[in-house]
């Protein structure tokens, strides 16, 4: 199946030989130039990633990337922008974006990003009703379902954004285990991640509250100067 991209963006400067050079690639590509149009687009579905610059003409890119998680969708997002400080990668991750990136780009760096975020894409295909039952709780009520990338405590799901379940679902799978940072930031952020791993504290933190805001019978532990685990709260 062919990766469908679509590229929100405004600056025809960018737009244009960045959809060209995705194309070459082999990706199917579609451009918007604003924030509207890309979330009416990302409604219709079957959308492996989007790539978003933050300076829109009508709205926001942080809002946007909140409004597409919030809405569900279930791809990747990278952030295209101008906005490049250690703060604004943080809020940018936050709000639920998989990666970000600073204008101007090399682009054999944001090719290796796509190719980064397209290998860990998890595309879910639309639920029907028969689908929409929550599965059965494990016997100490959280469960963490990698396949449809949801997360329950009891029959309550927990909302959480592509970063935080990426790192729920590695703490899970090795539950009790001490998962080292340098671990955690290759397999969540990947070996291309230039930030600082200040990203991976902040989006444990948030991981934390919103697991304790549900009651989850498990918590996260760190393991000073080596990593975190996840044991039974």
């Amino acid at each position: 199946m062919i990766p469908q991209l679509l590229v929100v963006e405004d600056d025809d400067g960018i737009a244009v030989p960045l959809v060209r050079t995705l194309e070459r690639e082999g990706y199917a590509v579609e451009r918007v130039a604003t924030g509207s149009a890309g979330l009416e687009r990302a409604s219709r579905g079957d959308l492996d990633l989007v790539v978003l610059d933050l300076g829109l003409p009508d709205l926001d890119g942080l809002d946007v990337c909140r409004q597409l998680r919030s809405d569900g969708f279930p791809g990747g997002i990278l952030i295209l922008t101008a906005r490049g400080g250690e703060l604004d990668r943080v809020v940018g991750l936050d709000v639920g974006a998989d990666d970000y990136l600073g204008k101007p780009f090399a682009l054999a760096e944001l090719l290796a990003r796509t190719r980064a975020l397209l290998r860990r894409a998890h595309r879910v295909p639309p639920a029907d009703a028969g689908e929409q039952a929550v599965p059965a709780a494990p016997a100490d009520g959280l469960r963490v379902d990698p396949q449809a990338r949801r997360v329950w405590v009891e029959d309550r799901e927990v909302g959480l954004t592509s970063k935080e379940f990426d790192l729920l679902a590695l703490l899970d799978s090795e539950r009790g285990a001490v998962l080292t940072r340098e671990r955690l930031m290759d397999e969540v952020w990947d070996e291309n991640w230039f930030g600082s791993t200040k990203t991976l504290d902040v989006t444990m933190g948030r991981l934390r509250q919103k697991l304790q805001e549900s009651a989850a019978p498990v918590q996260i532990v760190t393991v000073r100067g080596v990593g975190f685990r996840l044991e039974a709260g």
